[in-house]
């Protein structure tokens, strides 16, 4: 079986171990558990595959795991004719999962980025939302994480991401306060230092 490790509290002496990844038949009895601890009974005829597909659905929720975003971001071009201004991306859909509830959050990701003497496919920046996304999150965390990979792989001269989003563990279950949006930012570089350039970025992502 695989090992699961964080990429998060590695160092110091709380550092977490690997832990050993179940296997699909202990996924699948760990939803029958769960089925019959809601009140049901796991041997009905209308959930009895229901353990099969919960487990199938998660293999497709969290396939970020087994991604790697510097991977992603590798392949670069070089030759951009001189350009020198924003690359953004807007509007890259985000389907994630809250790791305190394990309940979806659903939005919008806007990631620009600064180039100094390489750009990569923008396909990629789009796959890097996606891979973060596909993990058990939270937003405030992704935001950050899509920032560092970017900076991490292209070094360009600031990077800026926003990502608006709604939570269904606030919307059904809580609070339940529906069409709350959660929105959180990180500017590096140029759009941390240069109020007009994280203006323009702004005002990009609330073009219509």
């Amino acid at each position: 079986m695989d090992a699961i490790t964080s990429d998060r509290n590695l160092n110091g002496p709380d550092s977490l171990q690997p832990v050993e990844r179940p296997t699909r038949e202990e996924a699948m009895a760990a939803v029958r558990t769960l089925i019959a601890w809601a009140g049901d009974d796991p041997r009905r005829e209308g959930v009895l595959d229901t353990p099969k597909r919960v487990v199938d659905a998660y293999a497709e929720w969290f396939e970020g795991y087994g991604a790697d975003p510097a991977k992603e971001l590798s392949r670069t071009f070089e030759d951009v004719q001189g350009y020198d201004d924003i690359v953004m991306l807007r509007e890259i859909e985000v389907e994630s999962h809250c790791e305190h509830h394990m309940a979806p959050f659903l939005g919008k990701a806007y990631v620009a980025y600064m180039p100094t003497n390489r750009v990569v496919g923008i396909s990629k920046i789009a796959r890097v939302v996606e891979i973060f996304a596909k993990r058990l999150q939270t937003q405030e965390t992704m935001t950050q994480q899509i920032a560092d990979a970017i900076t991490d792989s292209l070094r360009p001269a600031g990077v800026a991401v926003l990502i608006d989003a709604q939570h269904q563990c606030m919307t059904t279950r809580g609070v339940h306060h529906r069409h709350v949006g959660t929105i959180t930012t990180q500017f590096t570089g140029v759009f941390r230092t240069d109020a007009s350039l994280r203006q323009r970025f702004l005002d990009f992502v609330n073009k219509r």
